[in-house]
């Protein structure tokens, strides 16, 4: 049985909404070191198999925002070189972590071809989870847990990557097929799309796509795109007016994302 604290996030209008505050659950230190021991064993195993997407940047040791900031830098001076535009769609996931569905995650693994002693362990530590809220004085009854993954947990940030992996494989396979090119980053809640192209036009078809293939993909793994929260950004070396032609997703049900002048992504900021 687990314990979840629920605390409201600080200077918000108001708390009609979930997404307004956070849910810590509270484990023993002994429980929190076993995580910390399969975390390691889990990560090592998953990088030396090849399962995880070299477009994962994230949750993973020797991987940080410094190596994705490095890659996408050096997408865009490529790009220069060859006369290219480098375009770029950045989206996050909504509800990322709470939305992990145990029993898809318990197949991933299977499918990462673990060990047997790994499979059976985690068959056993992601069925029939409970859990029950405190809020100041009140504590709840007990509530059945079969989603969703708690960010303060150890094993967070390698099982979040393992849950993804297939999904960029797949995606990759599908980028293939159509000789779409593009490519992409992810890292935590943050994923990133990057086209180049000598002209906008082209770039705009390949992002449409790619957007559309991975919005699908998603929800048949249960995650949904947060679709307010998607920028865009062009990087040109004209001096001068620069006008691109805007992004629309309208047909996909989608806003038409609107030209950034400034863009902040990983702790950088471009113009």
């Amino acid at each position: 049985m687990l314990t979840t604290i629920i605390i409201p996030k600080s200077n918000k209008i108001s708390y009609d909404s979930t997404k307004l505050f956070y849910t810590i659950i509270l484990l023993n230190t002994t429980g929190k070191l076993f995580e910390k021991i399969i975390r390691e064993q889990l990560q090592f195993f998953a990088i030396s198999n090849n399962f995880i997407h070299p477009c994962q940047l994230d949750s993973l040791k020797y991987r940080s925002t410094t190596d994705a900031r490095v890659v996408l830098t050096h997408f865009i001076w490529s790009c220069w070189i060859k006369n290219f535009y480098t375009s770029t769609v950045a989206f996050n996931i909504a509800q990322f972590f709470p939305s992990l569905n145990h029993h898809l995650l318990s197949l991933i693994l299977n499918k990462a071809e673990f060990n047997q002693k790994i499979l059976a362990f985690f068959s056993n530590y992601l069925v029939n989870r409970k859990t029950k809220y405190l809020w100041n004085n009140f504590s709840s009854p007990l509530y059945n847990v079969d989603v969703g993954v708690s960010q303060e947990s150890a094993l967070s940030p390698i099982l979040s990557a393992l849950y993804l992996s297939p999904i960029f494989h797949i995606f990759e396979k599908y980028l293939k097929n159509l000789n779409i090119p593009i490519s992409i980053l992810s890292f935590i809640n943050d994923r990133l799309f990057i086209s180049q192209s000598k002209l906008l036009s082209i770039s705009n078809t390949n992002l449409f796509c790619s957007y559309n293939i991975i919005s699908f993909l998603l929800i048949r793994f249960g995650l949904v795109i947060e679709h307010g929260k998607i920028e865009i950004f062009y990087f040109s070396r004209l001096h001068g007016t620069f006008n691109p032609s805007l992004l629309d997703l309208t047909s996909l049900g989608r806003p038409t994302l609107l030209l950034m002048l400034i863009w902040k992504y990983q702790g950088f900021i471009f113009d």
